[in-house]
């Protein structure tokens, strides 16, 4: 509790200390494409559950995705946004082997559809460390909301694993502009621990179509973590093609 309120502190903190200065920008961002599953390993508990594959055991689907992010420049090298990722995928089979997941057993050629949820609501504050003509570099601070869940489901039997918990991760943003209305934005939100790790990374390019403030974009994002503990083993890694569109106002 000590460590999460230490964690919120450090967040609103430049909140507190620019609150007097004049908002400078606004900033809407849309991203929308497929998600295509990548390995997704499950054993629940860990130990005494069964360790199996939603993607190699079962047939994983992609599926169609949408991102929204507000932003606001508060102060002329700080800014706050707020991220809406919310993430479904659904995957179907029938089982090669015996699995023993959460409460429940499912016998090997039993047919059984599995949910995974993971959706991602994220506060974060960088503060702009370097501004030059062509290149800007941001570093900050995330805190984000997971609320996950993996459900298995086959005739009248049910089971399932959800948790709602809070993850701190450090926040690292590039925009290198090639010309005036083009240019490259890395960014990543990241952490790692003994219980496990999280990884948000994207790559893409912007073209900006005119002198206002419309930004087209498209471009590749993985998504890759999980947790070892007592409760849970799951590893996954899931990856974005996408397209989007930032206005600024």
């Amino acid at each position: 509790m000590k460590k999460k309120s230490l964690w919120i502190t450090l967040l609103l903190l430049p909140l507190v200390v620019f609150a007097n200065e004049k908002p400078e920008r606004w900033r809407l961002e849309a991203e929308g494409g497929l998600v295509i599953p990548g390995y997704n390993t499950v054993q629940v508990p860990n130990p005494g559950g069964t360790r199996f594959s939603l993607r190699n055991d079962l047939d994983a689907d992609s599926r169609a995705y949408l991102r929204l992010r507000l932003s606001w420049r508060f102060a002329r090298r700080h800014e706050l946004s707020l991220l809406y990722a919310p993430l479904s995928l659904d995957a179907a089979g029938v089982l090669p082997a015996d699995i023993r997941f959460a409460d429940g057993l499912f016998p090997a050629g039993d047919s059984v559809n599995a949910t995974y949820r993971f959706n991602s609501y994220r506060l974060t504050w960088r503060w702009h460390w370097v501004q030059k003509p062509r290149l800007d570099l941001w570093v900050g601070l995330t805190a984000k909301i997971r609320d996950a869940e993996i459900r298995l489901k086959s005739g009248n039997q049910e089971a399932f694993t959800d948790n709602v918990g809070f993850v701190p991760l450090l926040h690292l943003r590039m925009v290198w502009r090639w010309t005036g209305r083009t240019g490259l934005i890395l960014e990543a939100d990241a952490a790692a621990a003994k219980q496990g790790r999280a990884e948000d990374v994207v790559a893409m390019v912007f073209w900006k179509p005119g002198n206002g403030g419309t930004e087209l974009r498209a471009g590749y994002r993985f998504v890759e973590g999980g947790a070892d503990v007592e409760q849970v083993y799951n590893f996954a890694f899931i990856g974005y093609v996408f397209a989007g569109v930032a206005v600024h106002f």
